[in-house]
Order: C-alpha cells, then structure tokens, then sequence
C-alpha cells in the first residue's frame, strides 16, 4: 500500500511486465501456468460460471482474502477491481499446485530468514503455510488492537492501514514475517488480476482490458509493421475464449 498515487492503469501495466520473471526469493508466486496440468485448466474454465467454493481456505481464512484482495485492487473508474475479476478463487486453486505446497524449490534447509535471494528459499513453509500462519496472525494483531475485530470487519481506511503496515514491516507476527505474508498477498493478487482467466482469475478478461493486452491470440502477424496503430479486437484466452 504505497503512498504513490499513481494512477492504477499505468501500475498494472509496470507489474504485467514483472509477474513472469518474479522469484520465489522475493515472496512473489510463480503462475500457476508453470504447475498445471491441461486437465486442470480445463476444469478450472469449465467451473467459471459456477459460484466458486474454496478448497483450501476455511470460512474465516477466506473472508479475510476477499477483504484483502479488494483493497489491493479495488473497483475504480478504470474498470473492476479483484474481487470482480475472480482473484480470490485464483488464490484458492494455487494452493492445491505444486507451487502452494513448495514443491517447485528445494526445501530441506537450512533455512535463514534474511539471506540472500540467490541463496535459496529462505522459510520452512510452503505459501499455502504462509498464507494460513498470516492470516491468523493479521486477524490476531486486529483484534488485539482494534476492540476484538478481524480484519475483515474494519473499515476499509483502517484494512489499508494495516496492510500498509505489513508492507514496510512496522508489525510484526509470531509465526511469519508480515512483510513475507503480504509480498505473497500482492504477488498472488497481481497475478490473478493479470494471468490467462483458464486459471481462476481475470474473470471475463477486465485486467487484459483495462490495460489492452490482447491474450493469446494466435497471430498478429497483421500488426507488427503497425507501430502506433491500435489494436481492434478484443483479447482472447489460451482456451479460445474471447473477452
């Protein structure tokens, strides 16, 4: 929750350019593209339309990751936030990859919080761990300072004060770094804001919209000695899907 008040659509398109090439030594997820089986992605564009129930998020863990999802990208004049876009259900379906259980790393240790990226993966918890120590932790300092509250029940001043906080790691939680939990958080946002809808999120392609990505069109053969002339279709998803 930087103090840049930079507009959203020219910081979505910074990110579109970063969430590929993020490392897991900074906390940022890998897309579920890397981990996913065709018959997965499949099933995930075929549930699309049906109301999503999460399968590894509990009620309360999952009321804390709408909340959350929607101050990091909320609905604006440039289009749908998060929440709208389906992020939540993105999250969800990252912890049952090999990605949420950390089987893309080494993970024997030894493990030392503040090394180096290059030096290896620095926890002993997978994301889906992370995910799960941080939000009982962030609803845990909540309460503590807020008369009894989860995070989800302040308002939402006071939810983007917190997670500001986590950011710069003016709190701190017992069994994961706040800042770890939300460098997470963010990334996983980022990209299910931005990533192919066939893995849960971009739901009806708004973040290829807002920001004029085409998808995965299969030729733009037609375009590339075009510079400067706009695009006139419509994006399109790996699955054939148009937007």
């Amino acid at each position: 929750m930087s103090n840049d008040q930079e507009p959203r659509r020219r910081f979505l398109r910074q990110v579109l350019a970063i969430v590929p090439a993020a490392t897991v030594g900074t906390g940022t997820a890998l897309t579920q593209t890397a981990c996913s089986s065709p018959t997965e992605t499949s099933s995930a564009a075929a549930a699309s339309s049906k109301p999503y129930s999460p399968t590894y998020f509990t009620d309360a863990e999952w009321t804390f990751i709408n909340a959350a999802v929607d101050r990091l990208i909320p609905d604006d004049e440039h289009g749908p936030g998060a929440l709208k876009a389906g992020v939540p259900e993105y999250i969800d379906r990252q912890m049952e990859t090999p990605y949420g259980h950390g089987k893309l790393w080494y993970m024997q240790g030894p493990f030392h919080p503040d090394q180096a990226p290059e030096m290896g993966y620095p926890m002993n918890l997978a994301p889906r761990d992370i995910y799960r120590h941080g939000i009982k932790s962030c609803d845990d300092h909540c309460a503590k300072h807020f008369g009894g509250k989860t995070f989800a029940q302040l308002d939402q001043k006071t939810q983007e004060q917190v997670l500001g906080e986590m950011e710069h790691a003016k709190v701190e939680f017992d069994s994961v770094p706040a800042r770890t939990f939300f460098s997470y958080l963010l990334g996983n946002v980022k990209e299910g804001f931005l990533a192919d809808p066939i893995y849960g999120g971009n739901k009806d392609m708004v973040g290829w919209k807002m920001i004029g990505f085409p998808g995965a069109g299969a030729d733009f053969m037609d375009w590339i000695e075009q510079p400067g002339v706009k695009y006139p279709y419509g994006p399109v998803s790996i699955d054939g899907r148009r937007g």
